[in-house]
């Protein structure tokens, strides 16, 4: 069934390296390589509006309508049990550059960040449940071995409500302060005042 708009944000890391690949650019809307270099995909988010058409990008199981993939490129060789980063680990700055643009994708299509809508690949399978058989993201630079999906995915919503509002939100607030009476007058009287000598 189509929807008329994304409805939800999957989170991924890609379990390659640390540069796109041809893979990565048919799978996701969006990728942040090892080195914070953002690279857009082939397809628009709003290809998965409807995929009866086949042209979509399909990052996620049986939840692919309306659903924006955004990714890490890095995890290549990790293993979750016993726990091991591989070559690739995710690191700290490309995790705060993905924070940062899923916290632009939530703002552009007015997507609310909760647990609902805006989660990890594995979270699909336990918030919605739609098995993936994954286990992105459970393990962030920070930590010394993987932790519960829901928390993880708990953590970085914290951090993209945090991203969302430094970027976003300070606007609207700079500007309800510009319009502010108090405000508004005391500036009117430093102009007069400075006018006036």
């Amino acid at each position: 069934m189509a929807v008329s708009k994304p409805q939800r944000i999957v989170m991924h890391w890609t379990a390659g390296k640390y540069e796109m690949s041809a893979s990565d650019f048919e799978k996701y809307h969006e990728v942040v390589e090892g080195d914070g270099t953002r690279r857009l995909c082939k397809r628009r988010p709003e290809a998965n509006n409807d995929v009866n058409d086949g042209d979509y990008a399909a990052h996620v199981r049986a939840k692919n309508t309306g659903s924006i993939g955004l990714a890490m490129c890095c995890m290549e060789g990790a293993k979750e049990r016993p726990f091991r980063q591989g070559k690739f680990p995710m690191t700290e700055g490309q995790l705060d550059v993905f924070v940062e643009m899923v916290a632009e994708y939530a703002e552009t299509y007015d997507i609310p960040i909760d647990r609902r809508h805006v989660l990890s690949h594995e979270e699909v399978d336990v918030t919605l449940g739609v098995s993936q058989d994954k286990w992105d993201i459970m393990w962030l630079p920070h930590m010394s071995k993987p932790d519960d999906v829901v928390a993880v995915g708990d953590h970085l919503r914290e951090r993209i409500i945090n991203a969302r509002d430094k970027k976003f939100r300070s606007r609207g607030r700079d500007r309800e302060a510009m319009y502010d009476d108090d405000s508004l007058i005391d500036r009117i009287v430093e102009r007069l005042k400075n006018e006036l000598g």
